[in-house]
């Protein structure tokens, strides 16, 4: 009778132990990092091979373990329940209900659960074998349940592989980076780095260009002293020359090419025809991608590029800086503020605003959360949200944020001052 007893205790705990094993590998395997376990498998690791083999089917991975988590924990307790019966002759039932709820929550779900938590790629590595043996003993089994279970779902109307994720890979990645980034673990600076590239699939051409009125454009027909006197008078170093009309482009002229043709000549402009030595203009539709332009400037070895709309109008000019900056950030020049260019801050906290100014410098720069699905500018964000062209004075409140219009010509708003709400409500203070 003794030996009976002591066989059925160790047999209760032993099936309590691999009802634990079960728990905590379920939890590690279903809450390994994915990207993890790749990065790891290209490095050579069988074992996050076999990870990345099970989580591949999470379904049949479940169900394996959930088939052997409840047969064992069924098993221990008819056993306790058999044990208790025979020493126990009145209060059997609740005493074994009482043992082994502690036994089983402590034991077989809490503590291997937690340590499967607390070392999810290191717990799921070591289970990689063992559970993959098991999966495939149980396949069979597995995928009668799987059959059942899908036709009581097809009773309520729920269809087989007719899911959808909720979120994109690149949502996965950003959301991911973001949290990070809250707990200490990213700095800004490469969270900002990470969504720029990102952004660069969805962003067009339109949304980061030099529009046309902001270009620094030369007149072809000018003296050679007076095209020359622009030059010097600018930081830039290629410049699109125009005949008759500004819009009308006729090339792009760079200034090294000058500089060599000025020292050929000894430093003599003139009779100097510069527009001739301007080279041919490259025209880019602007609903071209970021993405897809960086690739032809690379393609091509350009750094300029003029955009225009679908009716062959001139909007404006894209660098390939003007990309860059969308992942880096802005790349100042030795003569540039640490504040881009068109943004003011002011003593009491709030920023005189060009109209200009993109949206997503803002948001980069200081850190808010504007929208800029529907406009590219901080001027049009205030028109598509007042629903009129608003005059001078007149002051809106839009996503905590104050807009107060200082200065407009014609239909343009031209500077405006921006009060943001208090510190603590503007996400993320970096």
């Amino acid at each position: 009778m003794t030996l009976t007893i002591t066989l059925s205790l160790i047999a209760i705990f032993i099936l309590i132990g691999i009802s634990g094993f079960f728990a905590g590998s379920e939890t590690a395997l279903t809450a390994v990092s994915k990207a993890r376990m790749h990065h790891l498998a290209g490095e050579g690791s069988w074992r996050a091979r076999r990870v990345t083999a099970l989580i591949a089917n999470r379904e049949r991975l479940i169900g394996a373990l959930l088939l052997g988590n409840t047969f064992v924990n069924i098993l221990a307790s008819s056993l306790a329940t058999d044990l208790s019966l025979r020493l126990f002759t009145e209060g059997g039932i609740v005493i074994t209900t009482v043992a082994m709820t502690f036994f089983i929550l402590i034991f077989a779900e809490v503590l291997p659960k937690t340590l499967a938590i607390a070392r999810t790629d290191r717990m799921a590595l070591q289970v990689a074998v063992p559970v993959s043996l098991f999966v495939a003993f149980l396949a069979p089994i597995v995928s009668a349940v799987q059959f059942v279970v899908w036709r009581l779902l097809w009773l309520l109307g729920v269809r087989e592989g007719a899911g959808q994720p909720v979120l994109t890979a690149q949502e996965e990645i950003r959301g991911a980076v973001e949290l990070h980034h809250q707990e200490g673990g990213v700095e800004r600076e490469h969270r900002d780095m990470i969504g720029g590239i990102l952004d660069l699939a969805d962003l067009q051409v339109s949304d980061v260009m030099v529009h046309r009125k902001n270009m620094e454009v030369i007149d072809g027909g000018g003296t050679p002293e007076e095209i020359m006197a622009s030059i010097l008078s600018s930081a830039h170093t290629r410049f699109p020359i125009y005949r008759d009309d500004p819009e009308n482009i006729v090339g792009v002229l760079h200034v090294k090419d000058l500089v060599r043709t000025m020292v050929q000549r000894h430093g003599s402009p003139e009779s100097l025809d510069i527009p001739a030595l301007a080279s041919t203009p490259w025209f880019v539709p602007d609903t071209t991608t970021l993405e897809e332009q960086l690739q032809a400037f690379r393609d091509k070895r350009e750094h300029f590029a003029l955009v225009v709309d679908e009716y062959g109008a001139l909007m404006g000019l894209v660098t390939l800086e003007d990309i860059l900056e969308e992942v880096f950030g802005s790349i100042a020049e030795e003569h540039h503020k640490q504040i881009p260019e068109g943004i003011r801050p002011q003593a009491d906290g709030t920023y005189n605003v060009d109209g200009w100014v993109p949206i997503r410098e803002l948001n980069r720069e200081l850190q808010w959360n504007l929208r800029d699905d529907d406009a590219t500018t901080i001027a049009g964000l205030v028109i598509h949200e007042a629903r009129v062209i608003p005059e001078a004075g007149q002051v809106f409140s839009f996503f905590g944020f104050k807009f107060e219009i200082l200065r407009r010509q014609r239909n343009q708003i031209m500077a405006l001052r921006i009060t943001p709400p208090p510190t603590e409500a503007v996400d993320d203070s970096g």
